[in-house]
């Protein structure tokens, strides 16, 4: 069966729950060696043995460690010689009306959310520019692109994550490296799992498609950006039709 991922060696940040694990599994089911990044190493052993510990394995890592990423890629290059695919997916909500936002709501969030994208793609580009191919993906969200009460950190982090896409993207690209956004809208997860059903109500009435997505449909997004060669410095809102 043909693998659109055969041979290539996949970096996930926030790859032990929800779209993270979702892609990681799909990835590994094209072809690709998993390399799991998150900080739960329960759940990290268990997407390895889901996976095989011949196709993945799992690091513990903060992102948002500057120095503990460094130390991080360089043993992963040093083991699998190249890093193809890179997506940061790692991610936390600190919501609150700005006049309640204490400063370590910002300072947390963007140090996760934002400055381990920088540390991570730092991290992985020399490999990948001498390589003279590459692929990062990063998670942002409708978000991002529209605003959202009571979240002014969460999307400045993630309409910042798309701003620096397409900076480096412009910087990339005559090494062909592609980097790009995936920005999802609502998906079903643990979190939306704890709304009432008026709440999911409201949400359905603002999505054309009138329902949520699935971490697999964000995941199919992934692989795409994964294997286009031709497809650099874009958004892919994935959501139903929310943001047209």
């Amino acid at each position: 069966m043909y693998q659109q991922l055969s041979g290539k060696i996949a970096v996930i940040t926030g790859a032990t729950a929800g779209i993270g694990k979702a892609i990681a599994l799909r990835f590994a089911k094209e072809g690709a060696f998993v390399v799991a990044i998150g900080t739960n190493p329960e759940r990290g052993a268990q997407i390895v043995q889901e996976i095989g510990t011949d196709r993945a394995e799992f690091i513990p890592l903060n992102v948002a460690d500057t120095a503990a990423v460094d130390v991080a890629f360089k043993k992963i290059l040093e083991k699998h010689k190249q890093i193809d695919i890179l997506i940061n997916n790692a991610g936390i909500t600190r919501d609150g009306l700005l006049m309640k936002m204490g400063e370590s709501d910002w300072d947390e969030l963007m140090a996760i959310n934002l400055k381990s994208c920088y540390n991570s793609c730092r991290a992985a580009v020399r490999a990948m520019m001498k390589a003279r191919q590459g692929k990062i993906i990063n998670m942002s969200s409708v978000v991002g692109l529209t605003g959202n009460a009571g979240q002014a950190n969460y999307a400045a982090s993630k309409a910042g994550m798309i701003g620096f896409s397409k900076a480096l993207a412009k910087e990339l690209a005559p090494r062909n490296i592609c980097i790009n956004c995936i920005a999802p809208g609502f998906i079903e997860t643990a979190m939306t799992d704890a709304l009432t059903d008026e709440q999911k109500k409201e949400i359905y009435a603002t999505i054309p498609l009138g329902r949520m997505g699935k971490s697999e449909e964000i995941a199919e997004a992934a692989l795409y950006l994964a294997s286009a060669n031709y497809v650099t410095g874009q958004v892919l809102t994935v959501d139903g039709g929310m943001v047209m």
